[in-house]
């Protein structure tokens, strides 16, 4: 018999999980032998990527759910604790760009849409997986930022602040859990082939890009029921995992 993965067993939710940087770290997290939770807003995406699990042996599920709209992470948190009594990793991978403009020139909408999925779905994310994390036995949470959300770069609009938020949000979670079996980090997986950083850089050749399975073991070490670390930024290109 094969020896158990380093994730046997456990419960891991990941957003942005149809494609890209979501995609491979629930493809990644299943080979170690926990069950993912695919969440998304496109269901044949989310299938092509539980096609990929199931033929290395696993198993996932799917949910096709748009995280702006915010009450539905409750009904979600709800399903967990139904079917799973707790939630043992979280990685929180979706954003929303929107595009690259001077601060007056968005419109109301759009910059709204970018903090309601970068930013205001991350933060009900932890306010109801919460408890669900507080129930296992070392409960995980990895956020996704980018370097962005630090940097104050011209035309980076509602996404850099969006990023910069986030980070904020994590830290002050991170103290609050301090003295629990919880732990929150965020990561920044830098310079990957993604969808997202090919609108933002649309002259960019992503060939010359590392892929975003190349990042996945850095994700890893941080829901690992060993990782100590909380309220800390690990830089994935630089992390030498």
């Amino acid at each position: 018999m094969p020896e158990p993965g380093r994730l046997e067993g456990r419960v891991a939710v990941v957003t942005g999980a149809s494609r890209g940087i979501g995609a491979a770290v629930a493809l990644r997290f299943a080979e170690e032998g926990a069950h993912p939770i695919l969440v998304a807003r496109t269901p044949g995406a989310l299938e092509e990527v539980d096609d990929r699990i199931r033929a290395k042996g696993g198993r996932a599920t799917l949910v096709a759910v748009d995280l702006k709209e915010h009450d539905k992470i409750d009904d979600l948190a709800a399903a967990l604790y139904k079917r799973f009594g707790r939630l043992d990793i979280l990685v929180a991978a979706a954003a929303e760009l929107s595009h690259l403009s001077p601060l007056g020139h968005y419109d109301p909408k759009s910059w709204a849409e970018t903090l309601d999925l970068t930013l205001t779905a991350n933060w009900r994310l932890i306010r109801a997986m919460d408890p669900l994390l507080r129930l296992a036995a070392a409960g995980r949470a990895i956020f996704v930022t980018c370097e962005a959300g630090r940097e104050g770069a011209a035309y980076w609009g509602p996404y850099a602040v969006a990023k910069a938020g986030l980070e904020m949000l994590v830290r002050i979670y991170a103290g609050e859990i301090a003295k629990t079996n919880v732990r929150a980090n965020l990561i920044d997986p830098g310079p990957v082939r993604t969808r997202l950083r090919a609108r933002a850089f649309p002259a960019e050749d992503p060939a010359l890009l590392p892929p975003p399975e190349s990042v996945a073991e850095a994700f890893l070490a941080l829901a690992l029921p060993e990782c100590a670390k909380n309220g800390e930024l690990v830089l994935a290109q630089k992390s030498g995992f």
